[in-house]
């Protein structure tokens, strides 16, 4: 750790030192006194203001996947194992910072907001400690720590488009298929006989009422996102498209499965797919990410 006398710490050695020069002219002991007691408070402060921030532990975690150009918060936790707390310490990283108290052998948890602009991945940013308890005299900080975590980033979504129409739509022919079948035909109003795994929980989370899916015909249809049918200039462009398709798929409960140059993902559906789709298309043509 390192430490220097703050803007008002150097007011005080000023002024410290002008109370001297008029203690020896005036030959004061009353004025020599509170010179030097002033002098021993500024002193014990260095024990104070480093001890304050020794022995903490920083630990920096991987944050939620973000989309281009929105911020990933990575989730950072500061422990403290000394019996007594630990005022006044601020985190430092790029041109922000954020004030943390630490209670008596406990911790704090922050996050470190930091802008994405591309796909692929961000890394965590380098993070410092510091502190100027208790006077305010003097400030101290912790040598840089750099992080190795990483956040992933996905495409920016294009705005919605039509899903591709697949000419030979496949379909699973499997025994016992409900009389409805299993092609998904869109949304309707909640009715209390409507089976709890065909709710549309994802509009009752945006407040949108109870809406229940409604499926019809003999077998699921395949929904392929596929790279040949994009038709963007850019491979960026064709990217945030096929993140789109990908969103809306899972929106509308289709079993879809992606293809990319040299990457073909079979067709699923739920969270893990939707995961898995999107980090594909964050990371291709990257290399080691």
């Amino acid at each position: 750790m390192f430490m220097l006398p703050t803007r008002f710490g150097f007011f005080f050695a000023a002024a410290l030192f002008a109370m001297l020069l008029v203690a020896i002219n005036y030959g004061n002991g009353l004025a020599y006194g509170f010179t030097f007691l002033l002098g021993a408070m500024a002193l014990t402060s260095m024990l104070y203001t480093h001890r304050n921030l020794a022995g903490t532990i920083l630990q920096v975690h991987a944050p939620e996947p973000v989309f281009a150009g929105e911020a990933a918060l990575f989730p950072l936790q500061i422990a403290n194992e000394a019996a007594q707390s630990r005022p006044g310490i601020w985190v430092l990283y790029g041109d922000r910072q954020q004030r943390v108290d630490l209670p008596p052998r406990g911790s704090e948890t922050s996050a470190l907001n930091v802008a994405t602009t591309h796909r692929g991945t961000v890394r965590a940013p380098i993070v410092r400690l510091s502190t100027a308890f208790p006077f305010g005299l003097l400030y101290t900080w912790s040598a840089a720590l750099h992080p190795q975590t990483q956040g992933l980033v996905y495409p920016r979504p294009a705005p919605p488009q039509p899903l591709p129409q697949v000419p030979d739509r496949e379909r699973y022919q499997q025994p016992g298929n409900r009389p409805e079948g299993d092609d998904f035909m869109g949304l309707r109003n909640y009715q209390n006989s409507d089976p709890p795994r065909h709710v549309h929980w994802k509009a009752a989370a945006r407040g949108q009422g109870l809406l229940t899916k409604r499926f019809g015909g003999a077998g699921a249809g395949v929904l392929w996102i596929d790279w040949d049918e994009t038709r963007e200039p850019t491979t960026e462009a064709r990217l945030s498209l096929m993140c789109r398709w990908v969103l809306d798929a899972e929106e509308q409960g289709a079993h879809y499965g992606l293809r990319l140059p040299g990457v073909t993902l079979s067709p699923d559906h739920g969270y893990k797919h939707q995961h898995r789709c999107l980090a594909a298309l964050a990371t291709w043509g990257l290399g080691d990410v």
